[in-house]
């Protein structure tokens, strides 16, 4: 534009007739030109350069990865529809670990490391955020109040504080029936049911009277309702069980309360796990009472048996189809027991649930993942070797001997 204002001169020496007009009709003209040829240039159609710079666009694009993140994020999106639809997954994974317990060990390891990667490895961490429902047996209280147990050996707590730690640790779900559970008496057994309610931490198997100790727990996953029952056959007095107006856990010394909550269970639930303790410390075999009553346990309803309180690894057993693991020994515990292991249990939307044994090993308060494949192998062959009619493949999973 300012090109075609520029070549525009004024002629005094002719001030009219026909020579002014086609001056002026030839300003026009070139003014007409110039305007059509800006419009082009600056800001009409567009350039050779423009074009080509506009035509690698979409490769920018593709190559920057938005577009493919676009298409994965509706894909994603498409998928959760239909879950939401159906309501069911084709896999819901639970996990289990024996016993856990913050003592010094563990607590000293956690500040080493400066938080959990220094008690649990990444290994372990992964496949607990993985997991649906994560569950494990908690042997101790968390509380300041009380006086310990007489005549025990060993008492157990934890100040509520510390409830973070086991939230770092990340158990859906904990075991209450255990040893250790009223160390400190009734008080600590509130104080604990207390900061568990408040950290998000479901319990099982005690409480402030039976009703409580003996109510079956449930988790909603994949389209289906896990249930979750817990007992002790291991606690020093007899006043331990909760009774109709006193608090404790539930008995497995008498399994009739228990059996008839397993009878109950199976009309609420879908797949019902017992979780059980019970046993000799240090044994790696199993007592003939825990195979009876774990075998009573199916025959009432029980989809899984799962038992702690030895500190050692157990064997497993199936008995009518359905997997009786009968110690999974420390977890976290900071104990110079080094084998352990998490246990695996693929439930699928239809079909037998799978069993997969997760090896690891713990020393000074930090527990991880068996990594090696000629460790894995042996703690395979291990298994094998304590367990009744199984076999254990190179992927871990368990499979019914022939």
């Amino acid at each position: 534009m300012k090109r075609g204002r520029g070549s525009r001169r004024r002629n005094p020496g002719h001030t009219g007739g026909p020579y002014r007009l086609l001056f002026l009709a030839v300003c026009l003209l070139f003014l007409f030109f110039a305007l059509y040829a800006g419009k082009r240039l600056i800001g009409g159609e567009k350039t050779e350069e423009q074009t080509e710079q506009e035509t690698e666009r979409p490769v920018l694009q593709i190559y920057t990865g938005e577009e493919n993140e676009e298409k994965e994020d509706t894909g994603e999106k498409e998928n959760a529809e239909e879950q939401t639809l159906t309501g069911q997954a084709d896999t819901v994974s639970l996990l289990f670990a024996g016993d856990i317990y913050l003592s010094d060990h563990v607590l000293n390891a956690y500040e080493r490391g400066g938080g959990i990667e220094g008690v649990l490895d990444s290994g372990f961490l992964q496949t607990i955020e993985q997991a649906d429902i994560f569950m494990a047996n908690q042997e101790f209280p968390f509380s300041s109040r009380g006086t310990p147990e007489t005549d025990k050996q060993f008492t157990f707590r934890l100040p509520e504080e510390k409830v973070s730690i086991m939230q770092e640790i990340g158990p859906d779900i904990v075991a209450l029936a255990n040893n250790h559970a009223l160390d400190y008496g009734s008080e600590a057994l509130s104080d604990t049911i207390r900061v568990l309610d408040e950290a998000g931490i479901l319990h099982a198997g005690a409480g402030e009277n039976l009703d409580q100790a003996k109510a079956l727990k449930t988790i909603e996953a994949g389209g289906k309702t896990f249930g979750f029952l817990a007992a002790s056959r291991v606690f020093p007095k007899g006043y331990w069980a909760a009774g109709p107006d006193h608090p404790g856990m539930l008995t497995a010394y008498d399994s009739t309360v228990l059996l008839e909550e397993i009878q109950k269970a199976r009309e609420s639930c879908d797949f019902l796990t017992v979780y059980v303790h019970w046993g000799i410390e240090r044994r790696t075999e199993p007592e003939s009472y825990q195979r009876t009553l774990g075998q009573q346990y199916i025959d009432a309803g029980a989809d899984l048996v799962i038992g702690s309180h030895p500190h050692v690894l157990q064997g497993i057993e199936y008995y009518k189809g359905k997997p009786i693991v009968y110690s999974l020994g420390n977890f976290v515990f900071g104990s110079s027991i080094p084998k352990t292991m998490l246990l695996q249990v693929e439930v699928p939307r239809e079909g037998e649930p799978v069993l997969v044994l997760l090896p690891g090993t713990s020393s000074g308060g930090y527990t991880r993942m068996v990594a090696d494949e000629t460790e894995k192998e042996a703690f395979y062959r291990y298994m094998e070797g304590l367990s009744f009619g199984i076999t254990v493949d190179e992927a871990g999973r368990i499979r019914q001997a022939d």
